[in-house]
C-alpha cells in the first residue's frame, strides 16, 4: 500500500527528493552524483566482523558496476528560505555549455540553436560581469541553500543517446560563502565520482525500476491462483469487493501497469571504486567496456542495463558494524558475461587456447600489388 498508485514514472532519472543535512564543519563538497547500470559481476573477500562464526571466512559477493564518467558543472541556483518552504533566488549559468547539455533543452536539434546564445554574451562585456557579480553577492548574503546543475557526459558512454542528463546537486559542508566560491570556481570543469564518495561508505540509488508493460493482477500483485476448474479463467481475483459502496476501492488488486515505478533503495555499500582500465572487464552484455571512473556496489540495484541512476549520500549516521566493516578484496571476477566465463584475461585465455584462426589472420603479411 506504501508504494501506490503503481503507475509509470513520469521521468527516466531518478529525482532526489530529500537531501542530506548540511554540516558546516566539513569541507564544501557534492552530496549526489549520476551514474549508469552497466552489469553486474561477483568478487571474493575475507569477512572481518568480531564475535561471528563467519569472521576470517571467505565470502563470495555480488556487486553491481555502476559506470560514473566526471560530471560537468554548468550552473548555481541559490535558495532561500520562506514560509512555504525554499524558494529559488538566482540562477546563474556557465559561459559555454557543451553541445551535449544543449540538445537537453530541444525537441528539435535541427532548428537554428539559439538557446544561451544571448546569455552567454554576459560573460563577455563588463555590464554583464558586474551584473553577475552582484547576483553571486547576493546569494552570499540571501541564500540559505545552494546547489550546482551538472550534467553527464554521454559521449564517454557506450550508450546511442547524445542528449545528456542535468540536474540540481545540493551543496553541503562550509559557509553559504564557501558554497558560492566553490561552485564559482567550478563552472565549466569537471568533478570525478571520488570527490564525492569514499570506499567502504553507504550510499543511497535513485532511479526507475525495470519497465514490464501492462501485466494481469497475479502477475502485478502475485495474488494466488485460482482452482484448476475455475469458470472463465484463474490468473483472477474472485471477489473485488461488495455490492455497496458501488465502486472497486482502490486496495483491490487489479491488472495494469507493473514496473517503471520511481524507487529509492537504501545503504548500499560501495565496495570499491576504480578506473575503467583497472577494472578490464571483458564487456557487459547490452552495456559494452567500461572505460571511464566506476563505483562497485554491493548487491543489486533497480533498473534495467544502461539505466540512468542518481547516488546520493545517506541522510543516515550509520553505527553499526556491518556498516563500518572495511571491505578487502581477494579478486574481482573479470571474466566474459556472455558466455560460461572461463578465463579471466585475454592473455590468459590465449595462453590455454593457443593461436587461434583469428590471430592467424592478423599475422599474415598483406599480398603485394602488381604493378600495370
Amino acid at each position: 500500500m506504501g508504494f501506490l498508485p503503481h503507475k509509470r514514472s513520469k521521468k527516466h532519472r531518478g529525482k532526489v527528493r530529500t537531501w542530506p543535512k548540511d554540516d558546516p564543519s566539513q569541507p564544501v563538497h557534492l552530496t549526489a552524483f549520476l551514474g549508469y547500470k552497466a552489469g553486474m559481476t561477483h568478487t571474493l573477500r575475507e569477512m572481518h566482523r568480531t564475535g561471528l562464526k563467519q569472521s576470517k571466512r571467505e565470502e563470495v559477493e555480488a556487486v553491481t558496476i555502476i559506470d560514473t564518467p566526471p560530471v560537468i558543472v554548468v550552473g548555481v541556483v541559490g535558495y532561500i528560505q520562506t514560509v512555504r518552504g525554499l524558494r529559488s533566488l538566482k540562477t546563474i549559468f556557465a559561459e559555454h555549455l557543451s553541445d551535449e547539455c544543449r540538445r537537453r533543452f530541444y525537441k528539435n536539434w535541427s532548428s537554428k540553436k539559439k538557446a544561451f546564445t544571448k546569455y552567454s554574451k554576459k560573460w563577455q562585456d563588463e555590464t554583464g560581469k558586474k551584473q553577475l557579480d552582484k547576483d553571486f553577492e547576493r546569494m552570499k548574503k540571501y541564500c540559505s541553500a545552494i546547489r550546482v546543475l551538472v550534467h553527464s557526459q554521454m559521449r564517454l558512454l557506450p550508450i546511442k543517446q547524445k542528449k545528456a542528463h542535468i540536474m540540481e546537486v545540493q551543496l553541503n559542508g562550509g559557509s553559504i560563502s564557501d558554497k558560492v566560491d566553490w561552485a564559482k570556481e567550478r563552472l565549466e570543469q569537471a568533478v570525478p565520482v571520488s570527490a564525492v564518495f569514499y570506499q567502504d561508505e553507504m550510499i543511497d540509488v535513485i532511479g526507475v525500476t525495470k519497465g514490464h508493460g501492462f501485466k494481469g493482477v497475479t502477475s502485478r500483485w502475485h495474488t494466488k491462483k485460482l482452482p484448476r476448474k475455475t469458470h472463465k479463467g484463474l490468473r483472477k481475483v474472485a471477489c473485488i469487493g461488495a455490492w455497496h459502496p458501488a465502486r472497486v476501492g482502490y486496495t483491490i488488486a487489479r491488472a495494469g501497469q507493473k514496473g517503471y515505478n520511481h524507487r529509492t533503495e537504501l545503504n548500499k555499500k560501495v565496495s570499491r571504486y576504480l578506473n575503467g582500465h583497472d577494472g578490464k572487464f571483458g564487456g557487459f552484455p547490452h552495456y559494452g567496456d567500461v572505460n571511464n571512473d566506476f563505483v562497485m556496489v554491493k548487491g543489486c540495484v533497480i533498473g534495467t542495463k544502461k539505466r540512468v541512476l542518481t547516488l546520493r549520500k545517506s541522510l543516515l549516521v550509520h553505527t553499526s558494524r556491518k556498516s563500518k566493516e572495511t571491505i578487502e578484496l581477494k579478486l574481482i571476477d573479470t571474466t566474459s558475461k556472455f558466455g560460461h566465463g572461463r578465463f579471466q584475461t585475454a592473455q590468459e585465455k590465449r595462453a590455454f587456447m593457443g593461436p587461434l584462426k583469428k590471430h592467424a589472420l592478423k599475422t599474415q603479411p598483406e599480398p603485394l600489388v602488381e604493378e600495370a
